[in-house]
């Protein structure tokens, strides 16, 4: 890896803005909401005043900072953009390990910090139990607008993001090859770096096989039927952020920037539909200290572009392959137990994917990064693991 300090920034967060948005909390304004035992309509008042209040006057600031430039931050150029754009990176250098780079890609509404304690397992599995030699440098990627990745003029799609990030990954970093781990919207970008650079990628893990493939006129099995039946179900009451988000991002974007409780509320009950609260009145089982250090990075540096991928699900071009498109690089699924996106059978599967590892995780939801950090970090390296050994043997 080349030389790259002179990319080197770190979070920065004003006394003036944390000032700021505890006077807004203070001055929230709160609606009428319908009654009900769990989260049936939305975001209930109980559990948001209660984030809301440790956001006031219990989240450590300064040592969430602390902790945030405890790990090396970089503004990394895309080669020869003519707009300049950048993309936020945090880097864990392994200091002898033998295995490939590691990438992670979030999604909405998610951020590097949940990679974070996988990614120290990865790059330094000694502190962990392992052998210094198993590990390998990791990087964290953040989405177009997320944190201080730029924000692009218009919305894009999942595809063109990993144009952008083969660049970084590639010309930037000088990185020829890499295993590539992606959730969320971050699966979608390295699905489609898989299909557009094949041969950067070591191996491909992601935690659900996010990709549409095209069945048009063909015969699909019983497993594959039930399964698009299941995932229907989910229906207009799990989905109309998407719509929202992927027709009209600019109106609601006024109010997630304008209001830290109306963006907190927007936020919070994705973590709690999307895992092991799902359908009961509990908080995600995630600490208030890692829900409001993601919250907060959305909060400071904008909510709005982060979610504009969603234009690409609503147009169809961005979480479906085109006919004879399939990923042929090596590939696991990793699920949890919690996760809201069903999983799919093993031949949906192989309709997109080579996939040639399963993982079924008893525990976690949609963010296995916070809530199975141990699981999401072993899986990574065993199937790390699994690749050397399949190119040792041929």
């Amino acid at each position: 890896m080349r030389s790259i300090e002179e990319f080197r920034t770190e979070i920065r967060i004003s006394d003036a803005a944390v000032d700021d948005l505890r006077r807004r909390l203070r001055q929230t304004r709160w609606p009428v909401v319908p009654r009900a035992e769990d989260w049936t309509y939305g975001t209930p008042h109980e559990p948001l005043q209660r984030l809301l209040e440790y956001w006031d006057s219990g989240f450590d600031w300064q040592r969430w900072l602390q902790e945030l430039n405890r790990h090396p931050h970089y503004l990394l150029p895309v080669h020869a953009a003519a707009d300049h754009r950048r993309v936020h990176a945090v880097i864990l250098r392994s200091a002898a390990g033998l295995r490939p780079p590691v990438v992670m890609a979030h999604g909405w509404p998610g951020s590097f910090v949940e990679f974070l304690g996988v990614a120290e397992r990865l790059a330094a599995p000694e502190r962990f139990g392992g052998a210094p030699h198993e590990g390998a440098t990791v990087i964290l990627l953040s989405l177009p607008g997320t944190v201080m990745s730029s924000a692009p003029a218009v919305p894009v799609g999942p595809r063109a993001i990993a144009a952008d990030w083969h660049a970084v990954i590639t010309r930037t970093l000088g990185i020829d090859l890499f295993l590539m781990h992606g959730s969320d919207w971050g699966a979608a970008v390295a699905s489609w770096l898989a299909v557009d650079a094949p041969h950067c990628l070591h191996g491909l893990h992601l935690t659900s096989a996010i990709m549409q493939p095209d069945v048009t006129g063909l015969e699909l099995d019983d497993a594959e039927r039930e399964f698009l039946a299941r995932r229907a179900l989910r229906g207009p009451w799990e989905s109309g952020y998407q719509i929202i988000q992927g027709t009209k991002p600019a109106t609601l974007s006024y109010a997630l920037t304008d209001s830290p409780a109306g963006l907190a509320a927007w936020l919070l009950e994705k973590y709690q539909s999307w895992g092991a609260a799902r359908g009961t009145a509990a908080l995600p089982p995630i600490p208030f200290d890692e829900l409001l250090g993601i919250i907060s990075l959305y909060w400071f540096y904008g909510p709005g572009p982060a979610s504009w991928s969603y234009r690409s699900l609503v147009d169809g071009t961005g979480l479906r392959f085109p006919s004879g498109t399939r990923v042929t690089v090596p590939t696991a699924i990793c699920s949890f137990a919690f996760d809201v996106s069903p999983p799919s059978p093993p031949a949906w599967q192989q309709r997109a994917y080579e996939v040639i590892r399963r993982t079924a995780v008893d525990h976690g939801g949609h963010f296995p990064g916070l809530d199975a950090t141990v699981a999401l970090a072993g899986d990574i390296a065993s199937y790390s693991a699994d690749l050397a050994n399949r190119a040792l043997t041929g």
